[in-house]
């Protein structure tokens, strides 16, 4: 159903970089949540009336705080197209990861509620009435809530969303949760136990969890999380494939929401080749990685020394020496400068992260494998650097 809504509403849907494209299917999605949850609350409220189950009923206000949880997403992707103003230079597009948390957090709210319920349940059981239309309202029920965490995830991985995965996230829990809630009143009509309470006490364990997970998968880009392997990988690819490009260094990705990416890097050319040129190649590069991979790219250009064989050579021997001390560090902008005593060798190392030892410690290290070399007395002049993707 929402893939045919989506030819008949959603005008150029393929481009979901577009911020236009990703609020129209946001729209569709929440319109469509609200929909089939008003009509799962009323159906199970009345069924939970009927049974006397705590566990429908509370999946019934599980059911209604997910009405709301698509009120918050689809306003998220209202406000998330508008266009950037003074105050918001870089547009609305992180609102979109900020509904995913509020959707997470009500999650939570309900898994503790249900887990407080339950457990009053527990204290002083209630019976539970075997019912077929509350059956039906079960099974109707997760047939549903199975198709929307479907349709969530299906749209959630077409357009990045993060707010849209936790919506689905939020559905298959509702599938468990009602599932459950249907297991207990079968165990209570064919054995005559009732485990409706103890049911619900780990529905809501797992909602709880679930709610857990959520947050952390939506609070990760708040926090500014390393961009996409293939991202970068397709940044490597464009950049590397124009003649005149050397290497490639210092790549940041500032993510200001779902199709709203700034790209920064250095980009080393021969020193040698004129300027007007270098810069014309950068230009191009420029257009076609914001043109290819909908990103706004600013490139810094770095002339280097590519036909002088003596800094070759020495630049070889220091690659060598240092991947002898740690395989991890790497270096970039290298120079050296001669003078009537010792020489210079100026450059940059990137130290992972996980790397165990200091800046110090590496500092310290490398300037004294760099007087190991021979031919000259060679001082090392370090900037320590830190990979960013």
């Amino acid at each position: 159903m929402i893939e045919l809504l989506s030819r008949i509403f959603i005008k150029d849907r393929e481009n979901t970089n577009s911020p236009s494209v990703r609020s129209a299917y946001g729209v569709l999605c929440g319109l469509t949540g609200i929909f089939f949850n008003v009509l799962l609350t009323v159906g199970k409220l009345i069924a939970g009336s009927m049974s006397g189950s705590i566990a429908i009923t509370a999946d019934a206000l599980n059911n209604l705080s997910d009405a709301g949880s698509s009120v918050v997403t689809l306003a998220a992707f209202k406000l998330a197209e508008k266009r950037p103003d003074d105050g918001h230079p870089f547009g609305h597009g992180r609102i979109e990861y900020i509904s995913g948390l509020i959707v997470s957090m009500i999650i939570l709210v309900m898994g503790f509620e249900l887990g407080k319920s339950s457990i009053e349940k527990i204290i002083s059981p209630e019976a539970v009435e075997f019912s077929f239309v509350a059956i039906g309202v079960l099974a109707t029920s997760i047939l549903v809530k199975l198709y929307m965490a479907l349709y969530n995830r299906k749209i959630g991985k077409k357009i990045s969303s993060s707010a849209m995965k936790a919506t689905s996230i939020d559905s298959l829990s509702d599938c468990i949760a009602t599932s459950a809630a249907l297991v207990a009143m079968f165990v209570g009509k064919f054995f005559s136990i009732n485990i409706d309470a103890y049911a619900g006490l780990l529905v809501a364990c797992f909602i709880f969890y679930v709610g857990i997970r959520s947050c952390i998968d939506t609070v990760t880009p708040l926090l500014g999380q390393a961009p996409d392997k293939e991202f970068v990988e397709g940044i490597h690819s464009i950049v590397m494939s124009y003649d005149g490009v050397v290497g490639i260094h210092d790549l940041i990705v500032h993510d200001y929401g779902p199709g709203r990416r700034m790209v920064s890097l250095h980009v080393e050319v021969p020193e040698s080749n004129d300027i007007a040129v270098s810069h014309d190649l950068i230009d191009n590069i420029e257009r076609r990685l914001s043109s290819e991979l909908h990103c706004q790219a600013i490139i810094h250009m770095d002339p280097i020394v590519t036909d002088n064989e003596h800094l070759n050579n020495v630049k070889a021997a220091v690659i060598e020496k240092i991947s002898e001390y740690n395989n991890t560090l790497s270096i970039h902008d290298f120079r050296m400068v001669t003078g009537p005593t010792h020489t210079n060798l100026i450059f940059d190392v990137v130290v992972p992260h996980n790397c165990k030892l200091s800046d110090n410690d590496v500092d310290a290290a490398i300037k004294e494998i760099i007087s190991t070399i021979d031919g000259d007395t060679y001082f090392a002049v370090i900037q320590i650097d830190r990979p960013y993707c």
